[in-house]
């Protein structure tokens, strides 16, 4: 093109210092302006980061994520927590909403429940919707969770059933409630709410191995093991001595797995771990200074 310029066009050709063209520099190293749209950007993928992993919403006030948004966004203002308590409801609602006219779409939901304890001793009812959508894809959802502090008798239990279903416009769509084997939710579905009561088939087969386990041989053998375990995790001493005994003898650095009552293949995972570690937890539980814990470690090795 300057070439064209100088033969064709010489009194048109620009001097070297308008032909100067600006660096690439002058453009990458330009600051990007935050503006409205971005920032909301933003805030709504903080609002669902909250909300995805179950974060505190004082997250947004803390130290370390403050300084993080100043370096990657400058120009961004952080919202605090009242402003993002309001971010979460709304997404809460917009949820909801497509949550209503996907239900509303359906002829036939199945639904499960069960209540729980928290740590701080407050009694909590789930309740989750399942179904086939339009296009044949099966979708849960999960209705509410909602506190229980009355007694859950079979009465209550139908009442919040049916409040909760029918507040989704679902009530004369359910056919079928999966729950564990308590008495009152089953009768809460059979005789209040007059629709099938599916038992758990997990929590069927949960109660039936643990009355197999409850043979004297099998329990010995668990109970040994279990206690072993046991002194393992609340001996810093035998757990140090556990550490080493690995290193000696080249085993995996794994910790020893104790079993729960309420998850029957946790017992596998445990047996599995010991036999793993056989010679490494017995070395290290004959070998370790338990002090007053010892002899109950070494009575369950000779077990």
């Amino acid at each position: 093109m300057r070439s064209h310029l100088s033969a064709k066009h010489a009194k048109e050709v620009p001097t070297e210092k308008d032909a100067a063209q600006p660096a690439i520099t002058n453009f990458t190293s330009r600051p990007r302006r935050c503006d409205d749209r971005r920032a909301g950007d933003i805030t709504a993928l903080i609002t669902n980061m909250i909300v995805k992993d179950m974060l505190p919403i004082s997250f947004v006030e803390g130290g370390g994520f403050l300084e993080l948004m100043a370096s990657v966004e400058p120009d961004y203002r952080v919202p605090g927590r009242t402003t993002m308590t309001k971010q979460i409801e709304k997404l809460y609602k917009d949820k909801a909403e497509d949550l209503h006219r996907s239900l509303s779409t359906v002829s036939k939901v199945s639904i499960t429940t069960d209540g729980w304890t928290a740590l701080t001793t407050e009694s909590y009812v789930t309740i989750t919707c399942h179904y086939i959508d339009s296009e044949w894809e099966m979708k849960s959802a999960v209705l509410q969770t909602c506190a229980m502090p009355e007694r859950h008798t079979a009465e209550n239990l139908a009442e919040g059933l049916r409040s909760a279903t029918k507040s989704w416009g679902i009530l004369e769509k359910v056919t079928a409630c999966v729950h564990d084997n308590a008495s009152n939710v089953t009768l809460a579905n059979n005789e209040y709410l007059d629709r099938d009561s599916s038992p758990c088939y997990a929590h069927t087969l949960q109660l039936a191995i643990n009355d197999g386990f409850k043979l004297k041989p099998i329990h010995h053998i668990v109970a040994g093991a279990s206690r072993l375990v046991s002194h393992f995790h609340h001996s810093t001493v035998a757990t140090q001595a556990l550490c080493q005994k690995q290193v000696d003898q080249t085993q995996p650095d794994h910790r020893l797995i104790q079993y729960c009552r309420t998850r029957w293949n946790s017992i596998y995972d445990m047996f599995d771990r010991l036999l793993e570690q056989r010679w490494s937890s017995v070395g290290a539980a004959l070998g370790c200074c338990c002090g007053s814990v010892g002899p109950k470690c070494h009575n369950a090795v000779r077990r």
